[in-house]
């Protein structure tokens, strides 16, 4: 080869080489669910998203919004990670029957275009008790209340929608639907589906990571991206009704194996329980004197279990569960946050139906007359062989018993007799009036 050919071809390999280099990566959209509790699962989630967006230069990112509220946390942790994302951040209230309710509302006023679907729900973030009641009005409430009307107020201006409607969000407990979300302004959009949604957002221009951006997303699916297997195990125990569960039945599973041992299943799958539950707890903010409660409630039904009562004591034990249920958790945030009502009643109704049946089945067992050792033998009938004189032999339950007198008088063989007591393995035998028959089997009189 000659030298110019072999220039040709270094040029021609160095020319590929920029126009690979020059050659831009093909944009994608990145979608993701944002579903149940907001708690400290969703908020890593919500973060781990953002992050991969960013790291692999996403044009957009879509957030399929359907929650209750949650952490007020959590929640500022969320929207911080929007309001700081490079990469535009779409939040859907979706698909038909969504909400995005208390801490949701916020989380969608955070977003560069807020979008619902129809049939979906956006507001009711006043802040509320931990059993799901308004918060008395106190100094506290009303600092609550302010703080974070000026949050979700900060929100909607820097996206350019209707502050005032957002605070009423907040203050007045206002919830509103798509429409008229959308009429008020605090909604860029109404979208049915995800297609309808990519289309409408498009031309659309949006300020993130300090630079204006005009939004052009791909035609085609986007790309999902799910919980892993640890953050649906996390997002899952940070349930307060599963926490709840959890510690409650794990508890109470550790003590009756320890109450009768063998197999270790129960005492193994109690004490998994209490961890997660410990560990679902650890998520959220929990009230002490609804852990105390729940720890006298469960040693009131073990008490009376050991104790074979009638049952006055379960009543109290069940109380204690309940009420410990529903105070369980503190809001110090304004969070929706709360065991369900339905929830602790019907746990309630479980155990007081196997603790009584438990009680039912120890009180049977202590009035039934034993079968075996020292206390079956008393009352049954013997054949005395050999007279006791004070000792002598004795059949009974067709064994050859060593047999003593226990009025002192003897016995004569072939004589019929019942067994009194027992002095170590010798039978305390008195005379029966009736003869015995033979071959006496030790049937009970």
């Amino acid at each position: 080869m000659s030298a110019a050919k072999r220039a040709a071809k270094r040029v021609l390999w160095a020319v590929m080489l920029l126009l690979a280099m020059w050659t831009p990566a093909r944009a994608f959209v990145l979608s993701a669910a944002l579903e149940g509790t907001v708690g400290i699962a969703m908020e890593n989630f919500a973060a781990d998203v953002l992050r991969k967006a960013a790291e692999e230069k996403a044009s957009l990112v879509v957030f399929r919004l359907d929650t209750p509220g949650g952490l007020v946390s959590s929640m500022r942790g969320i929207t911080s990670a929007i309001l700081e994302s490079p990469v535009p951040v779409v939040v859907w209230v979706g698909p038909k029957g969504a909400r995005a309710a208390s801490a949701g509302a916020f989380i969608l006023q955070a977003a560069h275009i807020a979008a619902m679907a129809p049939g979906t729900n956006a507001g009711a973030a006043q802040p509320v008790m931990a059993s799901g009641k308004d918060a008395p009005d106190t100094d506290m409430k009303k600092k609550i209340t302010n703080d974070l009307a000026a949050q979700i107020r900060s929100l909607a201006q820097l996206n350019r929608r209707n502050a005032d409607v957002a605070e009423r969000m907040v203050t007045e407990s206002l919830s509103i639907t798509a429409e008229e979300a959308l009429d008020l302004g605090v909604a860029d959009l109404v979208a049915s589906d995800m297609e309808s949604l990519l289309t409408a957002v498009r031309g659309r221009d949006v300020t993130a990571g300090g630079a204006t951006l005009t939004l052009d997303p791909p035609p085609g699916a986007p790309v999902e991206v799910a919980m892993t297997l640890r953050e649906r195990i996390l997002q899952f125990i940070s349930s307060p009704d599963i926490a709840y569960l959890l510690l409650t039945a794990g508890v109470l599973a550790v003590i009756l194996e320890v109450m009768s041992p063998g197999g270790f299943v129960m005492g193994t799958a109690g004490a998994v329980m209490v961890l997660l539950g410990a560990f679902g707890l650890r998520m959220l903010p929990f009230n002490w004197a609804g852990i105390i409660l729940l720890a006298a409630g469960i040693g009131v039904l073990v008490l009376d279990l050991l104790v074979g009562g009638i049952g006055i004591l379960s009543l109290f034990g069940l109380a204690a569960l309940a009420t410990g249920g529903l105070i369980l958790f503190r809001a110090p945030g304004g969070e929706l946050l709360n065991v369900s009502i339905s929830f602790i009643a019907g746990m309630s109704i479980a155990l007081g139906l196997f603790f009584f049946g438990a009680l039912f089945l120890v009180m049977k067992s202590l009035k039934r007359r034993a079968s075996s050792g020292k206390e079956a033998m008393v009352g049954m009938a013997v054949e005395v062989i050999e007279e006791i004189a004070p000792v002598g032999l004795v059949k009974c339950r067709g064994e050859i018993w060593t047999a003593r007198s226990a009025s002192g008088r003897a016995i004569g063989s072939g004589s019929a007799g019942r067994v009194v007591g027992m002095d170590g393995i010798t039978l305390l035998v008195e005379e029966s009036l009736e003869e015995a028959p033979s071959g006496v089997s030790g049937a009970q009189q």
